[in-house]
C-alpha cells in the first residue's frame, strides 16, 4: 500500500507540503483531499522517516480552518470527519490534544474517541510522541524506552 500511494500521489505530496496546493483550501472537498496529502501519505510514503511528519502543521492548520468555517461540523459522513480531525491526533501539542478530545467524542466513533485519549495521554506523559523519537533523530529517556518496550510486546501478543 505504501508503494502504491507513492506511485500514485507521491508527486502530488510533494507539492503540497512545499505549499504548491494552497488553492485547495477553499472548498471543503479539495481542503479535505489537502489533509490526506499532507497528514496521512506522508506517514505511508516516508514511514520510519522524518518527512512522515513534513506536513503535519499544514494539515492541523486545515483541521482548524475546516472547524472555523463549518466544514467539520457539516460533514455527513463520520469517516470524512475523522480524517478533518487526524491531524490533531497526530499534535504533540498537548493543548491540541486535549482541545479535540470533546471534537473526537462528538464527531468520530467511540474507538476512535478513545484513540484520542491515549494518544493525549502519551504526549501528556511525555510531550512528544516517543516511536518518532528515532526518525526524528531525537534522544529516547529511559521512561520512554520502557513504554516503547511495553508497546511493542503488546503489538507482539496480539
Amino acid at each position: 500500500m505504501d508503494q502504491e500511494i507513492d506511485c500514485r500521489f507521491g508527486a502530488t505530496v510533494r507539492q503540497a507540503i512545499d505549499g504548491n496546493c494552497q488553492h485547495w483550501n477553499q472548498a471543503p472537498e479539495t481542503a479535505l483531499a489537502l489533509v490526506l496529502l499532507l497528514d496521512q501519505f506522508p506517514r505511508h510514503i516516508w514511514r520510519g522517516e522524518a518527512a512522515a511528519y513534513g506536513g503535519d502543521r499544514q494539515a492541523l492548520e486545515l483541521s482548524l480552518l475546516a472547524e472555523e468555517r463549518g466544514w467539520l461540523q457539516q460533514e455527513q459522513q463520520r469517516s470524512r470527519r475523522q480524517f478533518w480531525l487526524m491531524p490533531r491526533l497526530h499534535s504533540e501539542d498537548l493543548d491540541v490534544q486535549t482541545q479535540a478530545l470533546s471534537l473526537f467524542a462528538q464527531w468520530t466513533d467511540p474507538r476512535t474517541h478513545a484513540l484520542a485519549l491515549r494518544h493525549r495521554e502519551i504526549i501528556r506523559r511525555f510531550g512528544r510522541f516517543p516511536h518518532r523519537n528515532v526518525a526524528l533523530k531525537r534522544n529516547s529517556t529511559p521512561d520512554e524506552l520502557q513504554h516503547l518496550q511495553q508497546r511493542r510486546s503488546a503489538q507482539s501478543a496480539r
